[in-house]
């Protein structure tokens, strides 16, 4: 595979959900590697003076509304999580953990977790309920949560953070193809474009 689609997320963005759900078969079809970045949106956000739109009432409402649009065209399950906005910093550890050190069970965390967050609704910023999500996804879940602590761990999503800011990602989900960037769900047509040329 020459080509490859970077895909910077987080998981407490539904838009980031609903990229995930279609990113996969598009760079199978495309005959393209997909490669998962995992980033800190609030360190993004902090560090481009960016916010959500839900925090604006209006956007936030048509946001919702366009969101289950998409759910809706990708034929894929979706409920905005009644317990949004949701600090990730911990879930976004924990994919990074899994990614360091179990890389072949990345797609069943990736998966489980953000079932758990955009179609069942789950309360993610409870502890409790994380373990729950785990466990259930058939992972160790006090081995993992014990890793999160480690510093490769803090410094990998940092790191890939910084590196997000630095090439102009301002926002979840953002696509490269090369030096091609690419924001939000909604330019999925444009990333299948890119991998043809």
């Amino acid at each position: 595979m020459s080509k490859t689609v970077e895909f910077f997320f987080d998981l407490g963005s539904p838009a980031s959900y609903l990229a995930h759900t279609q990113l996969p078969d598009l760079c199978r079809e495309a005959g393209a590697q997909l490669v998962y970045r995992p980033m800190l949106l609030g360190g993004v956000f902090q560090a481009t003076g960016n916010a959500s739109p839900a925090m604006i009432p209006v956007k936030g409402r048509y946001m919702i509304r366009d969101l289950a649009r998409f759910a809706e065209r990708y034929g894929v399950p979706m409920r905005f999580n009644p317990h949004f906005p949701i600090n990730t910093l911990t879930l976004m550890r924990l994919l990074v953990v899994v990614q360091l050190h179990q890389p072949e069970r990345f797609d069943d965390a990736l998966q489980a977790l953000f079932r758990a967050i955009w179609v069942d609704g789950v309360n993610m910023g409870d502890p409790a309920k994380v373990v729950g999500v785990l466990v259930a996804a058939g992972f160790d879940a006090a081995q993992l949560q014990a890793q999160i602590a480690e510093p490769a761990v803090k410094d990998v999503l940092k790191a890939t953070t910084e590196e997000a800011v630095k090439r102009g990602v301002f926002g979840a989900p953002t696509c490269f193809v090369g030096d091609e960037m690419f924001f939000g769900q909604d330019r999925l047509d444009f990333i299948r474009e890119a991998l043809g040329s």
